[in-house]
């Protein structure tokens, strides 16, 4: 996999289980990482929280309470009060050790009321390894879990931290090594520097070979959609940009774009034999002729298409031509799945996998932890963790984004994992922080080569 080399391992449950069986003389050697660990919570502990005087440690009975308890010690000999305890009102600190890893579902009700005792305290908390209450397997809550300022997980990186609603639980996160090895998994994170994977224009390129766009949407009322679009199609470095709108949206998207081609429906097939990438869905409209022609296009195109917005109402699987890219936000998700979209919201992967399956194509679920997931590959995550891409639009900056990587010849699930990364990391580069609107990540998508 070319992007392995930019991205990193996200463990379940079962793969640092297994981690840990592979470690030399276990599970003899099992109170070395335990020790580790509870070392690595009482250091982060000091660093983040350096006048903190009490520690309220909260202890459950399995592996995660040992290292809360080798965490307590330390921390006494650092000459700090720490205690274990579930009485945490008035500690300076909370340290939650209460379940780890090996959680799952909902808590017992023990469990469930020192959770919200814990967030209900006042206090800064310090997890072990993930929050309690927080699937490390999937990020899923079924119930309270903690609220933590910083999470001290061990090895590496859980799925659970880094896919919401964990990913919201986690506050900080530190990893710490205690010295296992690396091993395969189902799940990777990907990081910025996966952008230099990305073919930018070469002395040698023309306007076509550079990356070759067709966008079509645009119906009338919702114009701006595909203009973003084409704007942001251009700004990720494509060399060619054309625009297919209804006839009666052609006169205000003249006047809006300068540099696409602009077409109209009735002149689709003409401006599809130039185009690297069609993407199709900004502002498309509902009307039955939108419907048939997505059913159209993806009957006849043999080049990556992009489907998002409008372009996903309706959408059935079928034997498509082209290879496919779902964008859907957790709505649009839903809607496919046919579940709510607070289900989605709720299980992000489960929900990616299924549209990835089920429609067999790359499925790109939108969000801080957009995923990417395809039949029988690694399922990629990217912290697309930028506040001001809560605007509307934004959604069609990726999409034209995404059309011109494929342009350039990506695969479509790199181009994807791509694309939700370079439209993250351009609007972390707007200049200001509130106000933010859709042309600015679009303005700012140049920088991200920097």
């Amino acid at each position: 996999m070319p992007e392995r080399a930019h991205t990193e391992p996200l463990y379940t449950a079962a793969e640092m289980r297994a981690a840990e069986e592979r470690y030399p003389g276990y599970p003899d050697s099992a109170p070395e990482l335990m020790e580790r660990a509870g070392a690595a919570v009482a250091r982060e502990a000091l660093a983040a929280f350096p006048d903190a005087q009490s520690f309220a440690v909260v202890c459950g009975g399995g592996a995660n309470g040992g290292d809360g308890r080798i965490a307590a010690r330390l921390l006494r000999e650092a000459g700090r009060d720490a205690v274990e305890t579930h009485a945490v009102e008035g500690a300076d600190v909370i340290v939650d050790a209460l379940v780890g890893t090996g959680f799952a579902g909902e808590p017992r009700p023990e469990a469930a009321a020192l959770i919200e005792r814990m967030n209900a305290a006042g206090a800064p908390i310090i997890a072990v390894d993930l929050p309690s209450g927080v699937d490390a397997s999937t990020g899923e809550i079924a119930g309270p879990a903690v609220r933590a300022a910083t999470t001290v997980t061990f090895h590496a990186l859980k799925v659970g931290l880094a896919v919401a609603p964990g990913l919201f639980h986690a506050g900080d996160v530190v990893v710490a090594d205690i010295g296992l090895a690396a091993g395969e998994t189902e799940h990777r994170l990907v990081r910025r520097d996966v952008l230099e994977l990305l073919p930018w224009k070469e002395a040698a390129d023309t306007k076509y070979t550079a990356g070759s766009v067709l966008l079509v949407g645009g119906a009338p009322g919702l114009t701006g959609a595909v203009c973003l679009a084409a704007e942001a199609a251009f700004r990720a470095d494509a060399g060619y940009v054309a625009v297919a709108v209804p006839a009666a949206s052609l006169g205000v998207v003249e006047a809006r774009l300068l540099e696409p081609v602009k077409r109209s429906w009735d002149e689709i097939d003409e401006a599809a034999e130039r185009a690297g990438a069609v993407a199709i869905g900004p502002g498309l409209g509902r009307a039955p002729e939108a419907g048939e022609l997505v059913a159209r296009l993806l009957r006849d195109l043999d080049v990556p298409v992009v489907l998002d917005a409008d372009a996903l109402h309706g959408l059935e699987p079928g034997e498509w031509r082209p290879p496919v890219v779902l964008t859907p936000h957790a709505g649009e998700l839903g809607r496919l799945l046919g579940e709510e979209s607070a289900w989605v919201d709720a299980h992000r992967l489960e929900g990616a996998r299924r549209a990835a399956d089920r429609f067999a194509c790359v499925c790109l679920l939108k969000g801080a932890d957009t995923i990417v997931a395809a039949p029988g590959e690694a399922t990629l995550v990217c912290l697309a963790d930028a506040p001001a891409l809560a605007t509307a639009g934004s959604g069609d900056v990726l999409t034209g984004v995404l059309a011109a990587y494929l342009a350039k010849g990506l695969e479509p699930r790199l181009a994807a994992a791509a694309a939700a990364t370079a439209t993250a990391e351009a609007a972390r580069r707007v200049p200001f922080a509130a106000g933010v609107i859709a042309s600015d990540v679009v303005a700012a998508l140049p920088t991200i080569r920097s």
